[in-house]
């Protein structure tokens, strides 16, 4: 089994085909944004306190209410069957093994009800915002049914940015897999081929609806008695309408790279959101997390908990369950590591002072 994220990354490269991989790990524009967050991430250092009683050590939180073995749960990422023919029924089981949360993609290529019953952890349901309020709805009310314990809206992709490395492999969804939770009649464009067009973002002019406001988040929280979480947030302008909309958490996120490129990585973002949320909702960030010690770093930062994206994929694609499940365990285990050296017995010790942050802009 391999020891470190890094080598579950160059055995996933091998196992999957070129496109498949471009279209998993590219970024938008310039790609500038992959290596954003990570870089955000290394300009902070540690800073430990010595003397302190860490034999007994306790990584658990809750989020939104939910137990968590550690401040750890797995972004929304569309079609894990990319990685594994069990796709996200292989993950929910691995996320549940871990105590991990799992956020569910509106695209998942496993119905809602396969993953939940495969699942002894918390799921979250990610929605991007369709031109069909009823599909939008019924997901909504199948997720409550199933058992999901929030829906997460994505807010940070009105349309999907240009990726050049989908649109140079003219890339589409393969046949066989699907996104089984929605109509297939609109999702037929993420299927067709097209030389030098991504079908996904051909898809996402078809489907998505880019008219949408903060007013609108009252008609989405009709459909549901379940907390809503918006992802995608940046800017303490936008933290305080989140607030004053009655979101009950935030996720801090560059969606992996994928959309607006030149922003602002997620890391720096996260201290002024903290402090225009001031506690009145949940954080998370989203985004570089690579090893415990980045687990370590966005607490300090302000954050409740953070979510891990791709890794989570390198491992499916290694070994399906066992790998995501090897992923999650190795974050936990180098986090627990982290709080004996750092004198943090329990996440809630890891503040402002332990860390310093580097002036340096990033390049």
């Amino acid at each position: 089994m391999p020891l470190t994220l890094r080598e579950y990354e160059a055995m996933a490269r091998e196992r999957l085909s070129a496109p498949v991989w471009d279209f998993l790990e590219g970024g938008s524009g310039t790609e500038s944004m992959l290596s954003a967050g990570r870089r955000a991430l290394d300009r902070i250092t540690l800073r430990p306190r010595c003397l302190v009683d860490v034999s007994h050590r306790d990584p658990r939180t809750t989020l939104l209410g939910a137990p968590l073995a550690a401040p750890l749960g797995i972004a929304p990422m569309a079609y894990h069957e990319l990685a594994n023919p069990e796709g996200e029924v292989a993950t929910a089981r691995a996320a549940g093994e871990a105590g991990a949360l799992f956020t569910v993609s509106m695209f998942a290529s496993r119905s809602l009800e396969d993953i939940a019953a495969a699942a002894s952890g918390p799921l979250w349901l990610q929605l991007y915002w369709l031109k069909s309020r009823e599909q939008l709805a019924t997901l909504a009310r199948r997720a409550e049914a199933a058992g999901y314990r929030a829906l997460v809206l994505t807010v940070d992709a009105p349309s999907v940015a240009h990726r050049p490395r989908d649109a140079r492999n003219g890339f589409s969804i393969p046949p066989g897999i699907r996104a089984v939770n929605v109509d297939p009649a609109m999702m037929a464009a993420s299927h067709g081929h097209t030389p030098g067009q991504s079908a996904i973002a051909r898809h996402s002019k078809e489907q998505f609806d880019s008219s949408i406001t903060w007013e609108d988040l009252a008609w989405l929280r009709e459909q549901t008695s379940l907390p809503l979480v918006l992802k995608g947030i940046l800017t303490a302008e936008d933290a305080e309408l989140c607030v004053k909309y009655g979101t009950e958490g935030i996720i801090v996120s560059n969606h992996g790279g994928r959309q607006l490129d030149f922003a602002r990585a997620a890391p720096d973002c996260l201290p002024e959101i903290v402090e225009a949320v001031s506690g009145r909702c949940s954080i998370i960030l989203d985004g570089g997390i690579r090893h415990g010690a980045d687990i370590a770093k966005s607490l300090c930062l302000g954050a409740d908990a953070v979510f891990v994206g791709r890794p989570v994929l390198w491992g499916l694609a290694h070994s399906g369950s066992d790998g995501v499940a090897g992923i999650l365990q190795r974050l936990t285990e180098e986090f627990d590591e982290v709080m004996a050296l750092m004198g943090a017995p329990t996440p809630a010790d890891f503040t402002s002072s332990g860390i310093f942050r580097s002036v340096i802009s990033a390049p």
